[in-house]
């Protein structure tokens, strides 16, 4: 088989992949939408060192009359539940307020990040973007999704 189709086989894959872990996680309860940001890394001149922001994800041309990648932000996906109702301690306004677990959840089917995204893993855990980055893969057996955190790894 040639590159060519290989390649569409392994994207159409990954992105079946994407559509199950999203699916699963919905079904835990976890409000699940795409990350649409992605962690830049310029080198400043003046002060002679490279300099860390998070930037609206650039959208990928992939040839003519294919349409365009969107939604190629780092972690794929960013996930949201009710943590805890606080009535008391939380007001604001005379208003209760939710308090809410934030993770990030990348989808590899491998688990195997490579060294650029474990390092965007470390900045958006060390500024705290996220409360916790999930790496989802694929299980042993057939269907299987194992959730694996990035701090634990």
């Amino acid at each position: 088989m040639n590159s060519k189709k290989q390649g569409k086989k392994n994207r159409a894959s990954g992105q079946r992949f994407e559509l199950k872990v999203r699916k699963d996680l919905e079904s835990k309860g976890w409000i699940v939408s795409k990350w649409m940001n992605n962690v830049s890394e310029v080198f400043e001149q003046d002060i002679g060192e490279y300099v860390r922001e998070l930037i609206p994800a650039k959208h990928k041309f992939r040839g003519m009359g294919i349409p365009m990648a969107i939604g190629t932000g780092f972690p794929d996906f960013i996930c949201f539940c009710q943590a805890t109702f606080c009535k008391d301690k939380c007001k604001f306004q005379g208003q209760a307020k939710y308090v809410y677990s934030i993770i990030g959840v990348e989808v590899k089917s491998n688990g195997y990040l490579d060294k650029e995204e474990k390092f965007k893993c470390k900045w958006l855990l060390d500024n705290n973007i996220f409360s916790e980055i999930l790496i989802a893969k694929k299980g042993k057996k057939r269907g299987e999704i194992i959730y694996e955190n990035f701090m634990e790894r």
